[in-house]
């Protein structure tokens, strides 16, 4: 959380008093915000580091391609050098911007399964299995195709479907039926295991990200202030509670008080961070980077999980996909009428159009492995689409056992934490990615795909041995920027938060994000966290005398 304007703070001002105070206007925060001032009792302080989301790419779904590279509304992160991934350093993007990763994401809507959340019950977490869950998922949704015993209408979150016919898509579906891979046309109901299309936080054409769909119908309220270009530095802390924050508008210093809470709603990576710089956090590590002990929690920053993938890139037989979309003047044009007369065509796609669920091996219960087929082929790290027909096809392992860690490099805001994911450290996790990489090359060698497929260009049909494989991951392998966990929710030494996403020890103080997962969910995170905050707004409402 770096201020944007990079100046010294020269003067201090009294930001006023309010009941909450919520830091991050992400996927989470928006919600929290929205939710915590409809009853106009309760004067709330929305604060967002980065700028409002004027930005007209953040509201065209195909704009994610623009998004996710814009250092103005992007905080670009990176890891530290990865010792098992040949000391690459993987990119992290983070939402700078209303809205958060909402309005820079891929917009895929998936929940997870249902044993992602009973484990957390199980976890001593009570209040969290699925059944618990399953009726703020519901709340959150505004669905297409209605409400059921799976799925809410009415809701804030507009969840669609694709309305174009893509048969590319279909032959994915069709490969995945030969190795023996159900169409699955709902992964966010009964099952999660199959193929099909994916639905996107999508209305009308537009992005629906949290800012859209919590805030805009929110922001009349007199109750409600949002400050953007605004880093919180510190939450203040008196006699064992939470008492307001420090946070700069360009070269002025803010305090605001909050009499009742103060939540995080930072993220996975920045949540720690600002607790960490609060004084909150391992004392030994606050100590090395000379930062005050307000209050020693050992696991902030700790527990750090994101999803590893290896994305496959076929040359396409035929000039089907965005790549031949957008390197012709006629059919951007094309395109671009499309989406202007009828919000339709690529322009209106999430990331993701497609993808599925897989077990990699029989004596599972569940799929350990998702795929995403994206109908575009990119280097990750390049945002350009190559000057050739194609597409994507990435795996990736469910519930990775690798676990890393955020840190402080200083007690200052201006420097990014050090980020760690220690991505491949587990040999379970090899074993994994190598079945869900051979699992893929099965499905692009069925007839129903292959017949699409010119060419394998990565990692190639050289890639045959499992060291080629892992050597292929190593090198290329990214993840699919869901960091979460480092401020885990449970009833152990090493938790951050109780199971009312309170911090433990500490009063008025708590964490609303990605980051209190005990454990990542199986799948995109973005609806997970919206649930969790609609959950804790509940649980914040019902605290109140």
């Amino acid at each position: 959380m770096v201020d944007p304007e990079g100046a010294a703070h020269v003067s201090a001002v009294d930001a006023g008093t309010y009941d909450y105070i919520v830091v991050g206007a992400g996927s989470a925060g928006c919600v929290l915000a929205a939710r915590l001032s409809e009853s106009g009792r309760h004067r709330v302080l929305l604060l967002e580091a980065g700028p409002a989301d004027r930005n007209p790419w953040i509201h065209v779904p195909i704009g994610y391609g623009k998004s996710m590279f814009n250092r103005d509304i992007n905080w670009m992160l990176e890891t530290e050098p990865e010792p098992h991934m040949h000391g690459r350093q993987i990119k992290v993007p983070r939402g700078r911007v209303l809205g958060g990763c909402s309005s820079i994401n891929g917009l895929i809507y998936i929940r997870g399964q249902r044993q992602d959340y009973d484990g957390w019950r199980d976890l001593g977490n009570p209040g969290w299995g699925y059944a618990d869950c399953l009726p703020y998922f519901c709340k959150s949704e505004d669905q297409q195709r209605g409400a059921n015993e799976w799925h809410g209408a009415g809701g804030p979150l507009a969840v669609c479907d694709v309305a174009d016919d893509q048969p590319l898509v279909e032959a994915f579906i069709a490969a995945g039926a030969a190795v023996g891979l159900p169409r699955n046309d709902d992964f966010n109901a009964a099952t999660q295991e199959g193929l099909g299309h994916f639905q996107a936080t999508v209305r009308r054409g537009r992005r629906c990200s949290t800012a859209v769909a919590y805030l805009v119908p929110a922001r009349g309220r007199r109750n409600l202030h949002i400050l953007t270009g605004a880093p919180v530095s510190r939450i203040h802390v008196s006699n064992g509670r939470a008492s307001g924050v420090s946070f700069a508008r360009g070269r002025i210093s803010h305090t605001a008080v909050a009499q009742r809470e103060v939540v995080v709603a930072a993220g996975g990576v920045h949540s720690p961070q600002l607790l960490q710089l609060s004084g909150i956090g391992p004392p030994e590590l606050l100590q090395r980077r000379g930062v005050p002990v307000v209050h020693a929690l050992e696991g902030v920053g700790r527990n750090l999980q994101d999803h590893l993938q290896a994305r496959f890139l076929f040359e396409c037989s035929r000039p089907a996909t965005v790549n031949d979309d957008l390197r012709s003047v006629w059919r951007k044009a094309r395109i671009g009428l499309q989406y202007l007369l009828a919000r339709r065509g690529p322009m209106s796609w999430p990331a993701g159009t497609a993808g599925g669920f897989a077990r990699t091996s029989p004596k599972l219960d569940r799929p350990d492995v998702q795929f995403h087929f994206f109908p575009f082929s990119t280097d990750r790290v390049d945002p350009r689409l190559h000057p050739w027909s194609g597409f994507t096809v990435s795996v990736c392992k469910l519930r990775p056992e690798a676990r890393g860690s955020v840190e402080i490099r200083s007690p200052g805001i201006e420097d990014t934490p050090a980020i760690r994911m220690n991505l491949l450290d587990n040999p379970a996790d090899e074993v994994t990615m190598l079945r869900g990489m051979r699992l893929l090359r099965a499905m692009a060698e069925a007839p129903a795909l292959a017949d699409w497929i010119r060419a394998e260009r990565e990692p190639g049909r050289d890639c045959q041995s499992d060291g080629q494989f892992l050597e292929f991951l190593r090198q290329k392998g990214v993840t699919v920027y869901h960091p979460s966990g480092t401020c885990r929710m449970g009833s152990d030494p090493l938790a951050v938060v109780d199971h009312e996403l309170r911090v433990r020890g500490l009063a008025g103080l708590r964490v609303v994000d990605a980051s209190i997962m005990p454990v990542i969910v199986s799948g995109n995170t973005n609806a997970p966290i919206v649930m969790i905050a609609e959950k804790a707004a509940d649980l914040i409402r019902r605290a109140v005398p």
